[in-house]
């Protein structure tokens, strides 16, 4: 089972939870580009300094494969202009993938002057490097009384139901989990509802726009296996 759209990737796949944690905490190695020096040569807004680089800081960046990990680039934004000033109106050697993130707001008399530039970093080192998240949960098969079988059916049409006996083993492997609604109707009913586990998980990568959430498991898949290496390497 897959379901994909531009930020977010659900799967299901055959694997352990051990390896399924090692790849989470890989995203965090993950490089990627973020502002990290600002100068703030006028700022007459009513948000301090401070606050407003940090705006910028976490704002996702398009990432482009072309980008070494010294790769500095430059940007600025340049305004007199009342009204909110946002995301896009950051100028650069680079894009950015939200425009409409606001930074402050500035009344028609005020001034914002910034310049700064880039650096390459991970999520492990500062949240505004993160390209995103990923977590997991098991893919179990539920257990109930037959009887629940048309409420079941009719709220989670799209989750596999079958007949065995006088019971109905429901598959659990969507993105929105029915583990809670069938303990509830179980409860009210004073009936006992078994789970059993499939051996399997079930991924959810939500990206912040940098890259495609497919690559940011890939990506992540990819930089464990640079880290086995070379605990391999130092083991001989």
């Amino acid at each position: 089972m897959k379901k994909e759209n531009s930020n977010k990737l659900v799967f299901e796949l055959k694997t352990n939870e051990n390896l399924a944690n090692a790849i989470r905490r890989s995203v965090g190695l993950i490089p990627t580009m973020a502002i990290d020096e600002v100068e703030i040569s006028r700022n007459d807004s009513a948000l301090y300094d401070e606050t407003i680089a940090h705006r910028l800081g976490l704002t996702p960046l398009v990432f482009e494969k072309s980008w070494k990990k010294d790769s500095v680039l430059k940007f600025k934004i340049d305004s007199k202009k009342g009204g909110t000033i946002y995301s896009g109106d950051i100028k650069g050697e680079f894009g950015v993938v939200y425009e409409k993130i606001p930074i402050t707001i500035l009344n028609s008399d005020q001034e914002l002057k910034i310049k700064g530039t880039t650096k390459m970093g991970i999520g492990r080192e500062h949240a505004k490097f993160s390209p995103g998240i990923l977590f997991y949960r098991d893919v179990s098969e539920i257990v109930l009384e037959k009887e629940f079988e048309k409420e079941v059916s009719s709220t989670f049409p799209e989750n596999e139901i079958k007949t065995k006996g006088n019971k109905i083993v429901i598959l659990d492997n969507k993105e929105k989990t029915i583990l809670d609604f069938c303990e509830g109707l179980s409860q009210k009913a004073k009936k006992k509802v078994e789970t059993n586990e499939t051996g399997s998980l079930l991924f959810t990568v939500e990206s912040f726009g940098q890259m495609s959430p497919e690559d940011v498991f890939k990506k992540a898949v990819d930089v464990l296996k640079k880290e086995l290496d070379s605990i391999l390497k130092k083991l001989k």
